[in-house]
């Protein structure tokens, strides 16, 4: 078993306030659950940042290449979202032996 994590760093682009931020990181949210209903998502941090914002996402899967295939995937489809900047992206991949 291989459990996959991916830590997206994102800057969001014309936002004033954390309600709009909301408007911007919520439907990013969904659409990657929509996509990939194999993934968990959340918002892990920025929380209190109008212009940043954190979000995770994890894969369980049998195989580490799968793993790697489904998280490339998700970075690919936040990077080219035009309304936000992919700062960073660190992949972290646990087998069931460490």
């Amino acid at each position: 078993m291989y459990v996959g994590a991916l830590t997206l760093d994102i800057l969001l682009g014309d936002v004033r306030s954390l309600k709009q931020k909301r408007s911007v990181v919520r439907p990013l949210i969904a659409e990657l659950q929509r996509r990939y209903p194999s993934v968990a998502v959340a918002e892990t941090g920025h929380l209190d940042l109008h212009r940043r914002a954190e979000v995770g996402v994890a894969v369980v899967s049998a195989s580490a290449g799968n793993c790697k295939e489904v998280l490339d995937a998700c970075e690919r489809m936040v990077a080219f979202r035009p309304e936000i900047e992919l700062l960073s992206a660190r992949h972290r991949l646990y087998n069931d032996e460490d």
